[in-house]
C-alpha cells in the first residue's frame, strides 16, 4: 500500500531523513522505533501527507498523498497535542467535526469507546486531564476506521491501566477490521506484542525493517549461573548482560550453531528470544545493522 523510495527530508540545513526506502503492506501493525530526534515524527508527517519530502517519492495506493483529496481522508494521524482551538471544543463537537472528515467513521463504536474510557462528553477538551485527552485522541483513531491509522506517541498521558485497555481494544478491532496501523512509541516492551513488524530508525536512517520474529531471531538470550554464562559468551558478540544474584542473562548477536546449543545445554544454560527493546538498544548504541 505504501511505497517509499529514496526519501530525504531537510529542515533548513538539517537532514532529518536520509535516503529512506520502505514498503508497507495494506494490513499490519507496524512499530516505528527510534530515539528522540531519530526522525520518527518526520517520517510519519510525510506518510500522513502533512508535508512533502525534499527528495524521493512516496506513494499510497499508487498516488502521491500530499494535498491529495482522495488519499488524505484515508489517513488518520493521531498524536499527543494540545492547542487553543481544540481546547475550546466540547468533546461531542470534536467528534462531530471528525465524523464529517472521516468517511468510515463508526459512530456507534465511538459511543461505546467513550463509555469504556469514561470520557465526559459535555466537557471541553481543555477541561480534561492529559490522560483523558489522550484517550479521546485514540478513540478518534479507533472509531475513524481509516485504512491507514498512525499513532505518534498518542498515549503518553495514559496510565498503564488505560494503555492496557487501549491495546486490548485495538487488537480486538484489528482482528475484525484489519488495516495498516503504525505506532511510534517509547513503550517498546509494553507494545511489542502488538507488532507484526517493526522499523528501527536511527539518525534519520532505517537500520532495520522486518517482521518481529525475524528481527528477534537475530539474537539469542542465554540464561543460567553466572560462571556458566561467562564461560559461554567469552569471545562472542554480546548485546548486553544482566545479573541477578547468581543468575545471569546475556543477549548474543547472531545465530548459534547446533554445537553451540548442545554445549550450552550441557552447561545448564537456557535459551530464549531477546526483546525488541534489547535489539533496539544494541543497534542504536553500537551501530549494528541488519
Amino acid at each position: 500500500m505504501i511505497n517509499i523510495e529514496n526519501v530525504s527530508l531537510k529542515y533548513g540545513n538539517t537532514l532529518a531523513l536520509n535516503n529512506i526506502s520502505l514498503n508497507l503492506p495494506e494490513q499490519a501493525i507496524c512499530g516505528l522505533i527510534g530515539r528522540n530526534g531519530a526522525g520518527k515524527t518526520s517520517l510519519l508527517s510525510l506518510l500522513s501527507a502533512y508535508r512533502r519530502p525534499s527528495s524521493g517519492t512516496i506513494t499510497i495506493s499508487g498516488e502521491n498523498p500530499y494535498e491529495n483529496r482522495t488519499i488524505m481522508p484515508q489517513i488518520a494521524y493521531i498524536y499527543d497535542n494540545q492547542n487553543e482551538t481544540e481546547n475550546a471544543l466540547h468533546v461531542k463537537d470534536l467528534f462531530k467535526i471528525t465524523a464529517a472528515l472521516r468517511p468510515n467513521w463508526d459512530a456507534a463504536y465511538a459511543e461505546k469507546l467513550m463509555k469504556l474510557f469514561e470520557i465526559p462528553m459535555k466537557k471541553t477538551m481543555g477541561a480534561l486531564s492529559h490522560g483523558m485527552r489522550s484517550a479521546v485522541h485514540v478513540i478518534i483513531g479507533l472509531a475513524g476506521q481509516t485504512p491507514i491509522t498512525i499513532y505518534d506517541e498518542a498515549y503518553l498521558g495514559m496510565d498503564a491501566a488505560v494503555r492496557k485497555l487501549f491495546i486490548s481494544e485495538l487488537l480486538s478491532d484489528y482482528t475484525q477490521r484489519p488495516k495498516l496501523i503504525l505506532f511510534s512509541t517509547h513503550f517498546i516492551n509494553e507494545m511489542e506484542g502488538l507488532f507484526s513488524e517493526a522499523i528501527i530508525i536511527n539518525k534519520g536512517q532505517v537500520i532495520a525493517h522486518d517482521d518481529c520474529d525475524t528481527l528477534r531471531s537475530k539474537g539469542t538470550a542465554v540464561t543460567g549461573f553466572s560462571e556458566a554464562v561467562d564461560s559461554f559468551v567469552n569471545g562472542r558478540e554480546s548485546l548486553l548482560q544482566r545479573t541477578l544474584g547468581r543468575q545471569k542473562e546475556a543477549v548474543l548477536f547472531g545465530e548459534l550453531s547446533e554445537q553451540d546449543r548442545l554445549d550450552a545445554a550441557k552447561a545448564g544454560l537456557e535459551f530464549s528470544q531477546p526483546s525488541l527493546q534489547d535489539l533496539f538498544i544494541y543497534m542504536t548504541e553500537k551501530g549494528g545493522k541488519e
